[in-house]
Formats: structure tokens, sequence, C-alpha cells
């Protein structure tokens, strides 16, 4: 055996979704919104000049994918580190090196730090300053919210870029492609795969690629050739490599099942609440999805009349992820239960609405200059800042106007009658809140 024959078989050993992850823009999939011809990620990796950035999105949706890609276009070097195990001490290492790298050579370094929501102050305080100086390019991947997550020194010195799941279309196009590849795919096995398998997988894989690529290999791999040598890979076999069995009805019940959950949650009706969760999730969908739409409209259509449906769902959703099914059945039925029992109001919805439409077309929101930031303010604006009402100084709240001139008057929550709003709107007129 030669090194060549040694090299192609490391590389076949490699799971599916490692040989078909893209190396070039146009073999990249989904992320249109950042990658689309003209766009402005594009357009810096064209010329080179992408700046520290964070890639963040849920898992398989081509972070890590996209970084290799910016390093093959690029003649900068490239190093990858995982914020699970790298410490300071590599971090230190892999900087002095693109020092020397940018000094001697005039070369880049690309930092690529996978999980790095999990780098704490210290290990985080370690790279700064070379992001600061140029010395790297740091390029972050993470399923976490930054902004939350990681320390706002480094986020604000970022352009963070929003990856979304794939959809079904770009997971089902990959497939197909992986199929036919018979270098880096499965095209050296002539598998056939029913087009209700790829769908059924492109379905359940929840925007992930790499979940989808594990499940179509999985099921090629195991499924008994035919007496001709063939494999055929039917729905069965991917209900079993994705370990998801395939929704029992077509895609028009599914939504009219989906609406008559969330109306009946709305009208307040458990019992046909309960009925259409568990009719879905007979059928083959996910509870997840159903955990999901109920915090929304734990929010949505009881809101403030009772807070607390937002805190028993999300519980729910949350107990669901760590019990698994179907004990997690329990507590997602309870939760259920309980927004349709709870008084009802959209005010904060509708409150959310009228914000979003005067944040998106009102020009003059200058920020009153006692509300301001003063820590780096001019002797005039400290002194307007003395004009500011210290809410505690007065028992916990005094009459102030807070929204900009321009929006003075404005009231966007409007509390209902129904439940806690009624206290709310009880106090809110005490204050003068109300009419």
């Amino acid at each position: 055996m030669d090194l060549f024959d040694f090299n192609d078989h490391e590389e076949r050993a490699k799971p599916l979704a490692e040989r078909m992850r893209a190396s070039t823009l146009e073999e990249f999939v989904g992320q249109e919104h950042l990658v689309a011809q003209g766009s402005l990620l594009r357009r810096a990796i064209a010329l080179d000049r992408l700046g520290s950035c964070i890639f963040w999105g849920p898992p398989g949706c081509g972070k890590t994918t996209l970084a290799n890609v910016i390093a093959a276009r690029t003649n900068a070097e490239f190093v990858k580190l995982n914020a699970v195990n790298a410490g300071v001490a590599d971090v230190k290492r892999a900087v002095d090196r693109a020092r020397d790298l940018l000094r001697m050579h005039n070369r880049r370094t690309y930092l690529m730090l996978d999980e790095c929501h999990r780098f704490n102050k210290a290990q985080s305080d370690s790279l700064l300053p070379a992001i600061e100086q140029g010395t790297i390019v740091f390029i972050g991947s993470t399923t976490e919210n930054p902004y939350a997550s990681m320390t706002p020194a480094i986020v604000s010195r970022c352009r963070v870029f929003d990856f979304r799941p794939l959809s079904e279309r770009d997971i089902r196009g990959a497939l197909v492609r992986a199929l036919a590849d018979k270098r880096k795919g499965l095209g050296g096995y002539a598998a056939q795969v029913d087009d209700a398998a790829l769908d059924h997988i492109a379905r359940t894989a929840g925007g992930d690629l790499r979940t989808a690529y594990n499940a179509l290999e999985l099921a090629v791999l195991t499924t008994p050739p035919n007496p001709d040598g063939g494999i055929h890979v039917t729905l069965a076999d991917a209900e079993q490599s994705i370990q998801r069995r395939a929704l029992s009805y077509n895609e028009d019940l599914y939504y009219d099942l989906l609406s008559a959950f969330c109306k009946s949650l709305r009208g307040s009706d458990p019992d046909a609440a309960l009925y259409y969760a568990m009719r879905l999730i007979e059928g083959g969908c996910d509870p997840l999805l159903i955990l999901r739409r109920l915090i929304v409209h734990s929010a949505e259509d009881v809101g403030m009349a009772d807070p607390n449906a937002l805190v028993v769902a999300t519980s729910a959703l949350t107990a669901f992820q760590n019990i698994g099914y179907p004990e997690g059945l329990i507590p997602l039925s309870e939760a259920i239960i309980y927004v349709c029992e709870a008084e009802k109001s959209g005010a904060v919805k509708n409150a959310m609405y009228a914000a979003q439409k005067d944040a998106r077309e009102n020009r003059d929101d200058a920020v009153p200059a006692y509300l301001r930031d003063v820590s780096y303010g001019s002797r005039e604006m400290k002194a307007q800042h003395e004009k500011y009402l210290y809410p505690h100084d007065f028992g916990g709240w005094v009459p102030q106007q807070y929204l900009p001139d321009s929006l003075r008057d404005r009231v966007y929550y409007r509390p209902t009658e129904n439940g806690f709003e009624k206290t709310v709107r009880q106090v809110r007129k005490h204050k003068g809140m109300e009419p």
C-alpha cells in the first residue's frame, strides 16, 4: 500500500458530513441572506478584507464550513481551536505565531474558535489585544447568543453574523448531491433512495445538515443489498436511521391540526388543545414543536393577564428536553391545560407591534438629555443629567418623560380588565398613567 492509498482510505473513513463539507462558496449550502452574490460578507471574503466576526446559529447550519471556505480563499494562515479544550497558553501560542508571520512575511492569520461562548473572561482577555491590534482575524463560532454568553469586550470588536437553520429544500438538495458524488459521497454504492425517504430525512433533521448526512449514510450502509447488489432505501429505513417516524398525515392535514391546536389554546378549550397536540405527536410531529408554539401562545394570547403562563410553558420545554419521551408529555400536558385555563389578553402583542411600527418609522428619536450616558460626557451633558429623577428617591416611581419628544404621548401597552392585568391597570390608574 502506498501513501496515496493510505490517504484515500483515511479520507473514506471520515463521516459523510465531513467528506461533503463545502470547500468553495459555490458548494456552500444555504445562508443566502449572508453569502448571496453582492452581499457584504461575500464581498469581504472575495477581497480578503474580512474583519473579526462571530458566526452565531444552530448546529449543522454551516458556521465551521464557511470559516474553512474563508481560509481556503485567502493566502492567510488558518488556526482552529475549540474553546472546550483550549486554554490561555494555546491562545498565546497562536497569537505569537500570528505576530511572527505578520512581521516577517506580511501574512495574516485567521483564528477560528469553535464554541467560543465557552471562553471565560481570562481566556477572552488573552485574545483581546490581538484582535484590537489586528494581529489576528478572529472568527468565533457559537450556538449561543453571543450578546448574552460572551464577554462584551470581544463582541463589541466583532461583527455578528446570524446563521439560520437550513431549509428542507437546501438539505434535500445536499442529500441528492451526496448520493451522486462518487468521489466524496455515496455514489459508489449506487443506492436508490425513495423520494419519501429523502423528504423524511430533510424534514426531521430540523435544519441540521450534519444530522441529515449522518442519517442518510447510516441508512445506505445498513440497508442489505438486493440480489443484484443494489441498495434500496425506503421510508421505513429512513425512519430508523433518523429515529423518528414519518408523519402519518399529509402536509395539508398537518397544518390544519397545528392551526386547530393554536386556536384551541386561544379559545381556552383544554380538551381540544390536548387532543390536537396528541394527534400531532402520535402522527409523528416533534413534541418540541408543540412546546415552542405553546410558549409563543403563553405570551401572545395570555400575556400579562397571567405572566406565570410563560413560566409554566418554558418549564415544560426544559422538562421535556431533560426527561424526553414519553414521560415528558406529562409536563407538556400540564402546560397546555394551564395556558388554556389562564385569563387571556393580547395587550403584550399589540404593544410590541405598536412599538415596532414607531421604531421603524420615527426618525426623530433623540434620547432625552437627562437619560443619556454621561460617563464620558461634557460638562453641559452632566448638568442636563442632574435633571434626571431617580425613582427610588421618590418611593419607586415618579412622573418623568422617558420617550423621545416626538413620541412623548405614545401609549403602547394598554392592560385589559382580565386577570393580573386588572391589577396592573389599577396601579397605572393610581399613578395617573391611565384615564
